[in-house]
């Protein structure tokens, strides 16, 4: 985010403070009872020591200024955003990969977000939402994973329709109303659709701008887990004015590098991942084997050129979509990839 946006959020959360005074600021009415992903969650009175599990779930908290209330993060794919370093010190990191429900439940929380399905879902491999519930303890799941499971699906399910900040921005509004700062979660959700409505106007739909979104593999030798049809990935394309050439519907299918060369994308996208669980999680590594193997550099978009590199969390349904849409944009508009 550049510092014209910062100033910009700084402004709407001083016009909350100046509302506030003028008794003017949007207040939540306790008990709130939210329907999220087939659950009715009700919340007495606003958390005062969450646990964030997932990157997205604690950057949302950390934009919405609740630092003070956040006790402690876990699964972090890629380093937070710069602008909320400082604020993010103040929680404990429990761990950048899944923490176990002793480690949580450590943190006396009053409330646990989710990022993702693996991390507070029927086959999460944390903790199931009922173990929460039954000590009291309400839970809360990105509306962006709340997904059907088909036979051969992968763990995050398949998504019928394409991914769109809607679902985004109803768990800002959601989250803002939980933690009684509504305004605050307005003023948010108004600077991405900003964001958004910009780059939509910057790009024309282009038939040939095909994407395929390279998130990592184990190794060279493994199949590639990469975005699927009606993901977040998809959704950077379209924003952009290309597809995905990946047209399954599941969230995150592997994919053989044979069909990868047979689909043969005009651009690759490389993630970075912060992680370092494996090799090519790096997107250096991952572009140095796209070169160098005699097999895969045939790719259309290896060997024109065409790889651009954006974080492992732009590609999840997460307020980093947006960020990692516009680092695409850039490195579009630098190659030319539009006009050729």
């Amino acid at each position: 985010m550049n510092i014209s946006r910062v100033f910009g959020i700084l402004c709407c959360v001083s016009a909350m403070i100046a509302g506030t005074a003028n008794g003017e600021e949007t207040r939540t009415q306790y008990p709130l009872t939210i329907e999220n992903c087939g659950q009715s969650v009700t919340f007495e009175s606003a958390p005062q020591n969450a646990v964030a599990l997932g990157q997205n779930s604690a950057e949302i908290l950390l934009l919405l200024g609740l630092e003070e209330r956040l006790a402690a993060t876990a699964f972090w794919p890629n380093e937070i955003l710069p602008e909320l370093e400082e604020a993010h010190a103040k929680a404990t990191l429990l761990t950048v990969e899944f923490p176990t429900l002793e480690a949580v439940l450590g943190q006396s929380p009053d409330f646990v977000a989710a990022q993702l399905p693996t991390l507070l879902g029927p086959d999460s491999r944390v903790a199931k939402r009922d173990d929460f519930e039954n000590l009291g303890i309400p839970t809360y799941l990105s509306p962006s994973v709340c997904l059907e499971r088909q036979a051969g699906d992968d763990a995050y399910g398949s998504r019928a329709e394409l991914w769109n900040m809607d679902l985004l921005f109803q768990e800002i509004d959601e989250l803002s109303q939980i933690f009684d700062v509504a305004d605050r979660g307005q003023a948010l959700i108004a600077e991405f659709r900003a964001r958004e409505a910009a780059l939509r106007e910057r790009f024309v739909s282009d038939p040939d701008l095909s994407f395929i979104f390279w998130f990592s593999s184990p190794s060279p030798a493994d199949d590639a887990y990469l975005g699927g049809g009606n993901s977040a990935s998809s959704y950077i394309a379209d924003l952009l004015g290309g597809h995905n050439a990946i047209t399954v519907k599941t969230e995150w299918p592997t994919v053989s590098w044979e069909s990868i060369i047979a689909a043969d994308p005009k651009v690759l996208v490389v993630a970075q991942v912060d992680r370092n669980r494996w090799e090519l999680d790096n997107a250096e590594n991952k572009i140095a084997w796209l070169e160098n193997d005699p097999t895969v550099s045939q790719i259309r978009a290896v060997r024109e050129g065409r790889l651009l590199v954006m974080p492992g969390a732009s590609m999840n349904p997460t307020i980093r979509t947006i960020y990692g849409a516009e680092a695409l944009a850039w490195q579009l508009e630098q190659i030319g990839a539009h006009t050729e």
